[in-house]
């Protein structure tokens, strides 16, 4: 889930040389030894127990392809009990990596879309088996490109995220068990394809889209081929995680007392804090990080692939670590292919990093979050460098990718348009509320405070 995101900017007409012009203040090959020195202490300066500081966080720098920085700093576990150690952050820490967990389902859908067994303009209703329409916009279908880009005018409601034994037709019928009284419909003005907000439900969906015209359960499905294509080992289910690792799962924490947020309070896990003890395998735990009355284990013993994926999380529950996510980032900076094999067409990656909605001030035409999404593409979207969503202080500079925000964490995959740069990124932690702390709030953009500090301290010192 994401609560915050990025802006307006890009016309649909010229982003194909947005994202093809060179930008040519790029052209240093390495990571110069001082700017490395520089950006390691700028981000051991944002570790700590109070205020905007993070419990832990990682950081891979690519350029022309290569990785030429890493750092890792904190902690991504505090001992609990006696005889328990503090454990580092390290290269093979993974975290529920939150929303970049999107890009991995939109890169599926577009391995479908290139073997022929969906289309982007597809009514989804075709593949789900069941009328889906906004009932304010019955006329209109719902496509598979709206639900990668949050243009459906489907909502998350108060949960986005329903047990195994329940049909996704539960939230969109009206005697349906999560209906919620049609809050996972737009009102009216706010139609398909026109207005864009930001639901998680939309990638509930395409997960149980991909499950019906695969016929494989959504986990195991992205295990055998985009994963197995990147040589990541990550999992949608703690349970089914090999040994090794499970050892290297990380907790997410916030800083609370008495379940308020208290930044001189201790780090309260608020998840994957299993305590060493794997959950067994093929059980699945239903997570709506703002509503958590569903939060449980369910096994997956019965469950019929096709009727609802949403709760192995296809919008932001792959546990992932830092060296695996940077296997994608090799992939997007090498048009599609790693270590030699082609994993997506160059075509497919373009169509995922052309702009599908872009923010209208006159029209009002979405929700930015603050001035943070000014524009959104398939499963990606971009950061405009003059926009109120730009990540860099003292420079303009454009990127593409996704942001990440769920329990405290946050993360970020970014590539910079027309070079082989891009960065990966994720923190474990919160000591002030998002939103409700006047100090989340970004100093020169619609961003949090803690994606300026680090986006920043990187693409200054790694790309200027």
């Amino acid at each position: 889930m994401q609560t915050k995101h990025h802006l307006k900017w890009l016309a649909a007409l010229g982003l194909c040389a947005a994202v093809l012009m060179p930008q040519y203040a790029l052209a240093r090959k390495a990571m110069d030894p001082k700017a490395a020195k520089a950006l390691s202490a700028q981000l051991d300066e944002m570790v700590g127990h109070d205020g905007t500081h993070v419990p832990g966080l990682g950081v891979e720098v690519y350029k022309n392809g290569k990785k030429v920085y890493t750092h890792f700093a904190g902690h991504r576990y505090f001992a609990e009990k006696p005889g328990q150690k503090d454990l580092p952050i390290t290269p093979d820490t993974r975290f529920r990596a939150a929303s970049v967990s999107k890009m991995f389902t939109g890169f599926t859908i577009m391995q479908l879309v290139d073997e022929g067994k969906l289309r982007l303009d597809q009514d989804v209703s075709e593949i789900l088996g069941f009328p889906l329409r906004n009932p304010n916009y019955p006329d209109t279908p719902i496509t598979v490109r709206m639900l990668l880009s949050h243009t459906s005018s489907l909502r998350d409601g108060k949960l986005y995220a329903i047990p195994p034994e329940y049909s996704v037709r539960e939230f969109f019928v009206k005697d349906g068990k999560f209906y919620e009284n049609g809050d996972h419909f737009a009102p009216a003005g706010q139609a398909p394809r026109e207005y864009f907000k930001y639901s998680n439900i939309n990638y509930g969906l395409l997960g149980t889209i991909i499950e019906k015209v695969t016929g494989e359960r959504f986990d195991l499905y992205q295990k055998k081929h985009i994963l197995k294509d990147l040589d990541i080992k990550a999992d949608y289910t703690v349970g089914n995680l090999s040994k090794g690792a499970f050892k290297n799962l990380g907790v997410i924490y916030q800083k609370n007392s008495n379940g308020k947020w208290d930044e001189q309070g201790p780090w309260i896990p608020q998840i994957d804090d299993y305590q060493g003890k794997q959950p067994p395998k093929d059980q699945v735990k239903v997570q709506n990080p703002d509503h958590r009355d569903l939060d449980a284990f369910y096994s997956l013993k019965d469950y019929q692939p096709g009727t609802n994926a949403t709760f192995f999380s296809p919008q932001g529950g792959l546990r992932i670590s830092y060296d695996e996510l940077g296997h994608a980032l090799q992939m997007v900076l090498n048009n599609g292919k790693y270590k030699g094999r082609q994993v997506l067409r160059p075509g497919a990656l373009r169509e995922m990093m052309t702009t599908q909605w872009t923010w209208d001030p006159a029209r009002k035409n979405g929700n930015t979050y603050g001035g943070s999404i000014e524009a959104y593409g398939l499963a990606m979207y971009p950061i405009k460098g003059s926009g109120t969503s730009r990540v860099v202080k003292d420079h303009e500079l454009d990127l593409w990718g996704h942001t990440g925000e769920a329990y405290g964490l946050l993360s970020g995959l970014f590539v910079v348009p027309g070079t082989k740069n891009g960065f990966i990124y994720m923190m474990n932690g919160e000591a002030v509320a998002e939103d409700e702390d006047p100090r989340s709030e970004g100093k020169f953009s619609g961003n949090y405070v803690w994606e300026e500090n680090i986006m920043n301290a990187i693409c200054d010192k790694a790309f200027f």
